[in-house]
């Protein structure tokens, strides 16, 4: 099915929701969560045999990438990209499998970062009505995950992925918020415009406002 399928009949007032997920869908202190990925992945490469020092400063280097770039490409190849010229350039491993390694961290150890995350009750409410009116469903997080820790972070707070049509994550995003050009990506993904969509988000008006896209509807959430 296409992203282009989805959308809701002419008649609804919106055609998509589109949800944010820290602060949002999901309860959780962000710079803690945060720390806690940086320490369990830092020992996970540790435990391989690797610098676990060198692999977090490719990490950041990585990071840094997805956040600065705007030449078209993905995400993941931004992060790619620059992680292994990080790490490659400091430890003159060239030969490791790096994103399979990552790939084995995101299945067995970072789902566990979430076990003391209480979700909140009205996030799967919510998404459980909209689902039952008829809305498909859109996740628009933070596009600096891969997919499976995008699920993860899904069932943390008690949402199941599956109701998503469409999630951002590295691997479907070429840009980052609040760049006016990641919403542009998801409204062209839906083939939809602004006014269609209703984005639901803790993230104040201002923040769209800052970003030149005043036609998208946002609802503040008081309760999830």
């Amino acid at each position: 099915m296409n992203e282009t399928d989805i959308i809701a009949p002419a008649s609804h007032p919106y055609r998509a929701v589109c949800f944010d997920l820290d602060g949002t869908l999901l309860p959780m202190d962000l710079d803690a969560f945060l720390s806690s990925y940086y320490q369990a992945l830092g020992k996970f490469a540790a435990e391989r045999g690797f610098n676990s020092a060198a692999v977090l400063r490719g990490v950041d280097a990585g990071v840094r990438a997805m956040l600065a770039h705007d030449d078209g490409t993905t995400n993941h190849a931004a992060f790619w990209t620059a992680f292994r010229n990080a790490v490659d350039g400091e430890t003159g491993d060239t030969d490791t499998d790096w994103e399979g390694i990552f790939n084995q961290f995101y299945e067995e150890d970072f789902g566990k970062l979430g076990a003391s995350t209480v979700p909140n009750p009205a996030a799967d409410s919510a998404v459980a009505t909209l689902l039952a009116k008829g809305y498909p469903l859109v996740l628009t997080t933070m596009p600096l995950f891969p997919p499976r820790a995008v699920e993860w972070r899904l069932r943390w707070a008690g949402v199941d992925p599956a109701a998503f049509r469409r999630m951002t994550a590295y691997t479907n995003s070429t840009s980052v918020k609040p760049k006016l050009a990641y919403y542009q990506e998801n409204l062209d993904a839906l083939g939809l415009a602004g006014e269609e969509v209703l984005m639901v988000a803790i993230t104040p008006w201002k923040t769209w406002r800052s970003c030149s896209w005043e036609p998208m509807a946002s609802w503040l959430p008081t309760v999830c």
